[in-house]
């Protein structure tokens, strides 16, 4: 009767641990990991200012703010890597009472993608209500974008309304 106690025991702990039938399953779905591009933000600022502000998306859902001493004709680059998903954008901004030309330049995986520039006129007093005067925003989604680089870069791009020639090493139709 000893004897039995024990091996009872272990058929009631093998029972407990059994899944029922007739269960769901429940199964483990893998994403495919997202598409990464290479964003580049430039910008320039051409006139008289102070307190040149640039503010950029970067990666990692992180905003980078910049500060640098912007002289006419000096150009600002940042380079940063954003998910299909994402949203690239840069804002300038110059504090008052200066003006500028403002120009911004977005580009994803060397394709320039969106552009904006903006005079900022000087004002005598601040503009409290329009809070981004004296900015300039560029914005474009990351996704739906494919790369048009050509097959070959010296060959001209084809007219408006007709098919691109073969690549050169192309087969003949």
């Amino acid at each position: 009767m000893a004897t039995a106690l024990p091996w009872t025991g272990l058929l009631v702990a093998g029972a407990a641990t059994a899944q029922p039938d007739g269960g769901p399953e429940l199964e483990t779905q893998t994403q495919a990991p997202e598409i990464l591009h290479n964003v580049t933000y430039r910008a320039r600022i051409d006139g008289v200012s102070r307190g040149a502000t640039i503010a950029y998306e970067a990666e990692g859902d992180q905003v980078q703010v910049a500060n640098p001493t912007m002289v006419p004709g000096r150009v600002f680059e940042a380079n940063t890597v954003l998910p299909s998903s994402e949203i690239a954008n840069v804002r300038i901004s110059i504090q008052w009472p200066y003006s500028a030309n403002l120009h911004c330049e977005i580009l994803v995986d060397d394709t320039l993608v969106a552009q904006a520039d903006d005079f900022i006129a000087p004002r005598v007093l601040p503009q409290r209500d329009d809070p981004d005067y004296g900015a300039l925003t560029c914005e474009v989604p990351v996704s739906g974008l494919t790369n048009v680089v050509p097959a070959d870069p010296a060959a001209p791009p084809a007219p408006p309304g007709e098919p691109a020639p073969p690549p050169p090493d192309a087969p003949p139709a």
